[in-house]
């Protein structure tokens, strides 16, 4: 199987969700410490966009035990992600010096998840789970300090919310709502790209929503800010958690009503319009200038697929 196999159409990375959250244990910190200390709890250290693993000789394993983590030099105070088939999951936090140590071993790799995710070398069953962790991860990492007064805030909840000492205030994570969209008039598609993307790539649009506006406003107001275009009817497809550091991928499909591009350059490389039969070539990777669309990995690989083989 390889890493495109991993992520069929409809199936796009961090989607699949194989845990039980088991919110009600949040609460009961006895409860959470015995769950810890149980011999089948296991735990991913992510730090910053990457992942600590294990070195096999098969490959790499993001699920260690929590003396693993620990050993590794993982931080002790971790996020309850929830059971996998009962047994307790956790996410943890490393600091960069001990990720610096951990460099020279030769049984641990430290590698950028996005990265390992698209190789296959994470099993695309735990992606889901990984990505909370990375985001619960960096939320704490960002938020240490109470919003309302400044006093150093606390974990509580099994990592779902801090607590300031002072004033009393909760705060719980947060996610930011992104639409990405594929725009189509008639056999053709509207396709961006971006300075960092991949030599000859281009995707779908994608913006976030703003404060009181609807997803089917944002979705086509992104387009008019980033290439000019007006879309008329939008129509809902799928999310996918993206924990960069944690949004909600919300993809659409919108209608054009006209024509013309006008990249805005601030944003977008370029932006230009695709024929059905050359969006095809780019999705399977076949075009012969070499150009291509997003990976399997992600939802704007799902939505020109969808778009290119419609369900009958």
């Amino acid at each position: 199987m390889t890493a495109h196999d991993s992520f069929p159409l409809g199936q796009p990375a961090f989607v699949t969700h194989v845990l039980d959250r088991a919110a009600h244990l949040r609460s009961d910190d006895d409860k959470l410490f015995k769950l810890e200390s149980r011999r089948d709890a296991r735990a991913y250290v992510v730090h910053r966009d990457s992942l600590v693993t294990a070195r096999q000789a098969d490959g790499v394993r993001a699920l260690l035990t929590i003396d693993e983590a620990l050993g590794f030099g993982a931080n002790s105070g971790t996020i309850f992600l929830g059971l996998r088939d009962g047994a307790p999951l956790f996410g943890m936090g490393i600091a960069a010096a001990a990720v610096d140590k951990l460099l020279t071993r030769d049984d641990v790799a430290v590698a950028e998840l996005r990265g390992m995710a698209m190789q296959g070398a994470v099993p695309a069953e735990e992606l889901s789970a990984i990505a909370m962790a990375k985001s619960m991860v960096s939320w704490h990492q960002r938020h240490g300090y109470c919003a309302n007064c400044g006093t150093r805030s606390v974990m509580s909840q099994g990592g779902w919310r801090r607590d300031c000492p002072n004033c009393k205030a909760e705060h719980f994570p947060r996610t930011d709502p992104v639409v990405i969209m594929l725009v189509t008039k008639g056999d053709n598609c509207l396709l961006g790209r971006q300075k960092h993307f991949p030599q000859g790539m281009y995707s779908c649009l994608a913006g976030f929503v703003e404060a009181a506006e609807t997803i089917e406003d944002a979705v086509r107001r992104e387009v008019f800010e980033e290439s000019g275009i007006r879309c008329g009817e939008v129509a809902y497809y799928m999310t996918q958690p993206w924990p960069y550091p944690s949004s909600l991928m919300i993809g659409c499909s919108a209608q054009a009503t006209t024509e013309d591009v006008v990249v805005d350059h601030s944003e977008l490389e370029d932006a230009r319009w695709f024929s059905r039969d050359e969006a095809m070539l780019m999705h399977h990777r076949r075009h012969p200038d070499g150009l291509t669309g997003a990976h399997p990995f992600a939802i704007a690989h799902h939505l020109l697929g969808r778009w290119l083989h419609p369900p009958a």
